[in-house]
């Protein structure tokens, strides 16, 4: 199994002077109790979503009132395809969030042995093992023997990148075993050289991407599943018809399609990631890894430094596998920004 506490898991921890439960990202309320005196709004860095959403297009009534259409549907699916560089719409499977989809994938296959490249977002494992599959994390793909491999690439927490090339030469091996290669990249949009979406339908290979971090509309709830037509028809089957709301299908569509925003969006995330580096830098603090969606610090004080950014009411992501870990978003302004950096300093300086 992984080491990084599961959603909803109850595992504690002790972190010099820093106990309890670890905090799953966005959870506020549970953010609240353990620092009551922490002033309001909270800044919320837990979570790697975009913090300047796509604007939402106008959504028609009969999107609300009516079960969603197949033509809409059919619709999503060409714009995920074109905007992920995927062949054709039959190699694309839409459902409710990746995370669905991370829990529905392993029930696709009979229960073997399945390989996680580590340390990375527990759920992948927990899902696997939920299914009867023997779930071992991996520290290198090298000399891998496993039925199901699974990366996500770029990693989650520090940003990992496996080369595409490797991961294909991957998929090749894995097919010629009747094994998969799974491949999360669900931060891939802001490092678009290092997806492989482009191979889906290759034997043996299966992408998962998430629509709601890139785009900063995680409420939304969509994610898509990229491979071979004959998983892809799989995966639609068990997630069921009407699997993505009308109002989803709607938003999606427009904002996959919206080559313009995308784009600039790139170059926005980027800069704000570089400002934050710096700024943090000035504060004393180094990042040490991530994507232009989070970053990353590794630091021996990480245990204070939550505490102090807790009670200054800024929420981060800590890793009970690796004590020394911080995740940390991107603050929506420059409000936030200061709150995250002055928390830092104060706690850097004392």
């Amino acid at each position: 199994m992984m080491a990084e506490s599961a959603a909803g898991s109850k595992r504690i921890v002790q972190e010099r002077g820093v106990q309890g439960e670890i905090i799953h990202g966005g959870d506020l309320d549970a953010a609240r109790a353990a620092f009551p005196g922490a002033p309001e709004p909270w800044v919320d860095l837990s979570t790697g979503i975009n913090p300047w959403p796509y604007p939402l297009p106008p959504i028609p009534a009969d999107a609300w009132a009516r079960l969603p259409g197949r033509a809409a549907e059919t619709a999503l699916r060409e714009a995920a395809a074109a905007c992920y560089g995927v062949p054709s719409a039959d190699r694309v499977a839409a459902a409710g969030g990746s995370q669905a989809l991370i829990q529905i994938l392993p029930r696709l296959r009979r229960p073997g042995t399945v390989a996680v490249l580590g340390p990375t977002y527990a759920e992948h494992a927990a899902g696997w093992a939920k299914a009867g599959h023997r779930v071992a994390e991996v520290e290198s793909l090298e000399g891998c023997d496993a039925d199901v491999v699974v990366v996500v690439n770029p990693n989650n927490p520090d940003g990992r990148i496996v080369p595409p090339e490797t991961l294909l030469a991957l998929a090749e091996r894995q097919a010629a075993r009747g094994g998969w290669l799974v491949v999360d990249e669900a931060f891939a949009e802001v490092t678009p050289e290092c997806s492989v979406a482009s191979e889906a339908g290759r034997a043996g290979l299966v992408i998962l991407r998430s629509f709601g971090k890139f785009f900063g509309l995680a409420g939304v709830r969509l994610g898509f599943l990229l491979g071979e037509p004959a998983l892809v028809r799989d995966l639609r089957a068990a997630v069921g018809p009407w699997a993505v709301s009308g109002p989803a299908l709607t938003i999606a569509t427009a904002a996959l399609s919206d080559s313009a925003w995308i784009a600039a969006t790139r170059r926005r995330l980027a800069d704000a990631a570089a400002r934050f580096d710096a700024r943090l830098m000035e504060a004393g603090v180094r990042v040490a890894g991530g994507t232009s969606l989070f970053r990353l610090i590794d630091d021996p004080q990480s245990a204070g430094l939550y505490k102090e950014l807790g009670l200054a009411g800024v929420l981060v992501r800590r890793f009970d596998y690796r004590q020394g870990w911080l995740r940390l978003g991107l603050p929506a302004d420059t409000l936030a920004e200061d709150r995250v950096t002055t928390a830092c300093g104060t706690f850097k300086n004392r």
